[in-house]
């Protein structure tokens, strides 16, 4: 259940130190001395203790990204934004050709028509994007009107033919078992908490998009002012992976 957060950590060759961090109700946030910046969406459960109870500030980077593996969910979205300061920067997304408009960041040239669709969590989806799915389900841990509660992924998934994922299910842990029940479909993992990792292609997902910041100074403080809204306005968004059959 660990491989994926082992291929994440293991992947980070920096000797950077972590500068900030940011634990807002909404985003976490960490910086980093050689400039790297990250976010992560807010996980929320403190109730197991943390595994650096001094914080993550000061810690090698790569030492602090092995926070994500915490079960204090606080600190394991920490962890995970500390990942994200190491692969969602500018200079990744040019080196990798990976840029993608906003407009269709984690959809371009997919087709609903016909399909089964799942999305894992609330997702920003560009208008109509999903016209045409002959079934849609939405999967929520805090389950509004129509959506089915988180539980149902283990009857839903398995059956479905596109799986749409939030980032954050790094941070809370679930990711690992939604990929096994998502075996058979093409699987999206989307948000600002996704890593660039191209090695997470070879874990069962077929796509990451994601976000890496440019104003690091904007994203801190909207971490910190504990705002709700995304953080799209403070970098430029990513898409890596292969198309859809």
């Amino acid at each position: 259940m660990w491989e994926l957060y082992d291929a994440l950590i293991s992947g980070m060759d920096a000797p950077a130190k972590i500068t900030r961090t940011e634990a807002g109700r909404y985003w976490s946030f960490a910086a980093t001395d050689a400039g790297g910046a990250g976010l992560a969406m807010t996980a929320e459960c403190g109730c197991r203790p943390p595994l650096f109870p001094d914080g993550l500030s000061s810690l090698p980077l790569r030492r602090a990204a092995e926070a994500v593996k915490s079960w204090n969910l606080g600190e394991a979205a920490l962890g995970l934004a500390a990942i994200n300061a190491f692969y969602n920067t500018p200079e990744r997304v040019a080196a990798l050709g990976c840029h993608e408009p906003f407009e269709n960041y984690c959809t371009r040239g997919l087709c609903m028509e016909g399909r089964r669709v799942a999305l894992v969590g609330h997702l920003r989806m560009p208008p109509g994007t999903l016209d045409g799915a002959a079934e849609l389900s939405i999967l929520e841990r805090a389950p509004r009107e129509g959506d089915y509660p988180d539980s149902a992924c283990e009857y839903i998934l398995p059956r479905c033919d596109l799986v749409l994922i939030t980032g954050s299910a790094i941070a809370n842990k679930t990711l690992p078992r939604l990929l096994q029940l998502c075996r058979g479909a093409y699987v999206i993992l989307t948000g600002p908490s996704v890593p660039l990792c191209p090695a997470l292609l070879e874990l069962g997902i077929d796509r990451l998009a994601g976000l890496a910041l440019t104003n690091s100074g904007e994203a801190a403080a909207h971490a910190a002012s504990g705002r709700p809204g995304p953080p799209y306005a403070f970098g430029e968004t990513f898409l890596l992976g292969r198309d859809i059959r």
